[in-house]
């Protein structure tokens, strides 16, 4: 198992920080009103990538001074490389400390890390979609027709994508329920979650990809919160699928966490029930092994972890949708996200989704003060998850949303 790699930056060393010198995860930050700028995690404190490439120490065409990481993942993956290699021998433990180019996280704005292309939401987690189907088909046709054989996914809102810590407001929409003659207009009152991993897609393509190359596109992850209203949804997703129950917004971790991070943590997925077409075959274990959570903390109260599952659950790896997204030819695009679909585990506790958790808002769920069936004004949501090394942890920080009240409309 990889052991820690020891920084001079002695809070990258301590076994609880998400960001020790084996993560270097990437995002934008800014300070005191200035501009955003590229910047790396380390221990409790950002080292300021844009800083560097002014003093000359870095040179990666003047594109970690922007504001977003899509010009720097445009260079391709052997400056990927070499820019994480130049970083830790900066970083490491007997190299000279460079604390003017440290700047502490608690001082720092964080924004969003890159500009998102296009959005595309999978619902490839086995577990999630027996749950889901379950309820309302029951467990013998639960899985659709072609779920074993292709993984799910549907277009959504690139321009509703936020960072961490934005507020979201309750959306309205049409709903009909199953005593309704007619539909009306109003808030949802069955606004969830989804506990997701997303993909950031760092090379573009024009043609379909195969799994292997479309593993080496994938800049990296970040956690992601797709908020969904699930009245909403139940009233319009016959027969195209989901569409503004899912335009509200969509949460992402400011961190991205680099695909070269988490290769010690690829796992294999799990058995295939039935066998996959030739051009969804893996030429390797493309899952990783990243422990996942969901807190829930009301207003004015404390924080409940209602939930804790794995990303290795995803029977549809990130490289398997991705080679199916561009199967058809579909072009991909620097910055492209792929939602993975919600992360449930086989348990009840480890359900990704209050919809799971609830069943369908029949089984509420114990929090501190209260209990829930779908999240209420005032609830923030928090995902956390980190794969577990040997005396170190690769973390993403938080992804975390507050649920502020719907507007009243006119």
């Amino acid at each position: 198992m990889t052991n820690l790699i020891r920084s001079w930056v002695e809070s990258a060393n301590a076994p609880e920080t998400n960001f020790p010198l084996n993560n270097l995860p990437y995002g934008v930050f800014s300070t005191d009103g200035g501009a955003p700028r590229c910047g790396t995690a380390i221990g409790d404190s950002i080292l300021d990538l844009a800083a560097l490439e002014t003093e000359g120490v870095l040179d990666f065409g003047g594109t970690l001074g922007t504001g977003s990481w899509n010009s720097f993942m445009e260079r391709g993956l052997a400056e990927w490389a070499r820019l994480r290699t130049e970083l830790t021998r900066l970083l490491s433990e007997g190299e000279p400390p460079r604390p003017g180019d440290l700047v502490a996280l608690e001082n720092a704005r964080l924004h969003m890390p890159f500009t998102v292309a296009e959005y595309t939401d999978f619902y490839a987690s086995r577990n999630h979609a027996f749950n889901v189907g379950s309820m309302f088909r029951g467990p013998e046709n639960a899985l659709p027709p072609n779920w074993l054989h292709i993984p799910i996914g549907y277009n959504g809102r690139a321009s509703s994508v936020v960072v961490s810590g934005t507020p979201v407001r309750r959306p309205h929409g049409q709903l009909k329920g199953p005593n309704d003659e007619v539909p009306r207009f109003g808030p949802s009152r069955r606004f969830d979650i989804e506990l997701e991993m997303g993909a950031v897609v760092g090379q573009a393509s024009d043609g379909p990809l195969a799994v292997g190359e479309a593993f080496d596109n994938i800049f990296g992850f970040v956690l992601l919160n797709d908020w969904s209203a699930r009245d909403i949804q139940g009233w319009e997703y016959q027969p195209l699928g989901p569409f503004q129950a899912k335009a509200t917004a969509t949460t992402i971790s400011p961190w991205i966490v680099t695909a070269a991070a988490l290769e010690p943590f690829r796992v294999a997925p799990p058995e295939r029930e039935l066998p996959l077409l030739p051009y969804l075959a893996e030429p390797g274990p493309m899952n990783y092994d990243i422990a996942l959570e969901i807190g829930l903390t009301p207003e004015g109260g404390r924080e409940t972890v209602i939930s804790r599952t794995n990303f290795r659950e995803m029977y549809y790896s990130t490289a398997q949708q991705l080679a199916h997204h561009s199967s058809s030819g579909c072009p991909m695009r620097v910055g492209d996200l792929l939602g993975s679909g919600t992360i449930s585990g086989p348990g009840k506790a480890s359900r990704g989704s209050l919809l799971e958790m609830s069943w369908g808002g029949r089984e509420a769920i114990e929090i501190d003060g209260g209990t829930r069936t779908f999240i209420e004004d005032g609830d923030t949501l928090t995902l956390r998850g980190a794969a577990l090394g040997n005396g170190f942890q690769i973390g993403f920080g938080e992804c975390s949303g507050k649920l502020l009240p719907s507007r009243v409309l006119r």
